[in-house]
């Protein structure tokens, strides 16, 4: 009987401690955006607080982050090739579109 409680209270202790550092890990995005804002309201209390917490969640990311898409880069590359013609355009837009985003 002792053993058996021995094996139940280590299995205890060992589940605890591994729900313990799960727990202090961040799993996605919107807890490490938790993390972040938490320490940005370091100071603010109560109302404040509150406000900050709940502007810093919901804020979206920069668009400047957005990935440069083929259409968005055509409309570029177009407006860049303004005033050539023929082969000298051609030319240009094989080069435009095909350089690294």
């Amino acid at each position: 009987m002792k053993k058996l409680l021995a094996i139940l209270s280590l299995s205890c202790f060992s589940m605890s401690a591994f729900a313990a550092t799960e727990a202090s890990a961040p799993k996605g995005a919107q807890q490490s955006k938790m993390v972040t804002c938490n320490a940005d309201a370091a100071g603010k209390k109560g109302d404040e607080r509150k406000a900050f917490m709940k502007e810093c969640l919901s804020a979206k990311p920069a668009a400047a982050a957005a990935p440069v898409t083929q259409q968005s880069k055509m409309k570029t590359c177009n407006a860049d090739a303004a005033g050539k013609k023929g082969d000298e355009r051609k030319a240009f837009m094989k080069t435009c579109l095909s350089a690294a985003k």
